[in-house]
Formats: C-alpha cells, structure tokens, sequence
C-alpha cells in the first residue's frame, strides 16, 4: 500500500499534466485587444460569405430554365463568340511576330553596314577562329609532353 501511494506521489494527479501545457499567464492586451477587433470583422465577411452563396445558388437555380430553354442559341453563339477571340488572339500574335521580326532584321542590317560590312565582319571571324585553334593545338601539344614526361 506504502508502495502504491509513493508510485501516487511521482505520478502526480492527471490534471497535473494538462496544466503543464497551459500558458503560466493569461492573455497580453494585445492578444485581446486583437480578438476583440477581428472577431465582429471575421463574423461579417462570414456573413457576406454565406449571402453570396445563397444569391449564387438563387440566380442559378431561376437562370438554369432559360439556359434550358435557349441552349440551341446560346451554344453555337458561345462557340461562335470563342472561335473569333481565338482567331483575333492568333492573327495578333502573328502580327506582332512579323513586326518583331522585321525589326530585328532592319537593326541587324543596319549592325552590318554601320560597322564596314559583311566582308570584314567575316574576316574577324576567321581570325578569331584561327587564333582559338592555334592557341588550342599549342594547350594539346603542351599536355602531351607533360604527359610524356611522368
């Protein structure tokens, strides 16, 4: 019995347990201050919620007949409406890559005459080509021997 009370005495009671969990302190000022303040706030943008759904619900429930009632017009006019933004999207798109594309080819026209042609350009394309070889076959030729070396 002795054993069991001392077993008691460790344990400690079950609230104990849950109180540790607890805050020490009650709310700061600001905590309830911030409470006060957004509970009437969030209570009315709930309210606002639940009068939305319900006049979506309403206006779909008294719209779902005409939609039945109309749907051999409606549906070829949407399909109508839909195929037309679709083909004015596309031919802007279009547009807007040919102006692009005319633009980019006059200044790349103009980047050629301005700077002595294509003749020169070509040349200095060829020099760099040569000289990226030339120092490439002197790396190759500089690892090879050390190669041979060890």
């Amino acid at each position: 019995m002795a054993e069991r009370h001392q077993q008691q005495m460790q344990v400690g009671h079950p609230t104990d347990a849950i109180k540790s969990l607890l805050p020490q302190r009650g709310p700061s000022k600001s905590q309830v201050l911030a409470v006060v303040t957004l509970f009437p706030v969030g209570g009315a943008l709930l309210c606002l919620a639940g009068l939305t759904l319900a006049g979506t619900l309403t206006g779909l429930a008294l719209a779902t007949p005409v939609f039945l009632l109309f749907s051999p017009v409606l549906v070829p006019a949407a399909l109508t409406i839909a195929l037309a933004v679709t083909g004015f999207l596309t031919s802007g798109a279009f547009g807007i890559t040919a102006l692009s594309s005319l633009s980019w080819m006059i200044n790349y026209m103009r980047g050629m005459r301005g700077s002595g042609g294509v003749g020169e350009q070509m040349e200095h394309a060829k020099r760099r080509v040569q000289e990226t070889a030339g120092h490439m076959g002197q790396r190759v030729g500089q690892k090879i021997q050390d190669t041979a070396r060890t």
